[in-house]
């Protein structure tokens, strides 16, 4: 459980797909990332198109090195200190490759150690398990969405009710002030006035 953690620290959304980097996917299989790279090469036909593989731009490296926090290596081998490089979305030799879920599928057919095929198990698994997650998140959001639309009518409608409450006061409120208005008129009508002047 743990591994598929891990994993799924390392899947990154670019360009709308969710993808994994070249110098992370040979951390996790043990190898070195120029001997990943050599043998994707190799057999570059296998890789062919943006849902296999990207070839990431200064600017997605760049973005992908601001939404993480990485810590420093500092043990000089060459392979770290390239994926530290790229981490840090600095300049590197090499733009990294992205490899989508397909992409990583098919890297098992390239790396044929026992670590790169179980490592590839627990990556399938990882991408299996966000999707799920993400159908999960979506129908917990279209269920929140239709809730706060139940509430918003619900609100409405009291208002709704109120202002009828109030439309129907106001109407009432402006008859008795008509009645107490005609009831002040009869009364100096009915009233006879004193005559002005001495007895």
């Amino acid at each position: 459980m743990n591994d598929l953690l891990l994993i799924r620290q390392k899947i990154y959304e670019i360009r709308n797909q969710r993808v994994m980097l070249d110098f992370e996917l040979a951390e996790l299989y043990g190898v070195e990332t120029s001997q990943l790279k050599r043998a994707v090469r190799r057999n570059i036909e296998r890789f062919d198109g943006e849902d296999f593989m990207i070839v990431l731009t200064k600017d997605e490296i760049q973005a992908i090195g601001s939404r993480r926090q990485f810590g420093i290596l500092n043990s000089g081998h060459p392979a770290q200190e390239e994926a530290m490089t790229a981490r840090r979305g600095e300049n590197f030799k090499y733009a990294p490759f992205a490899f989508t879920e397909l992409g990583v599928a098919m890297l098992s057919s390239v790396l044929h150690s026992p670590t790169a095929i179980e490592t590839n198990r627990n990556i399938m698994r990882a991408f299996v398990e966000l999707r799920r997650l993400t159908q999960m998140g979506n129908a917990s959001y279209q269920q929140l969405q239709q809730e706060i639309k139940e509430v918003k009518d619900y609100i409405e409608d009291i208002l709704k009710d109120q202002n009828d409450i109030n439309e129907e006061h106001s109407a009432q409120l402006e008859a008795i002030s008509m009645a107490l208005a005609e009831l002040q008129t009869e009364k100096r009508q009915q009233t006879p006035r004193e005559p002005i002047g001495f007895r």
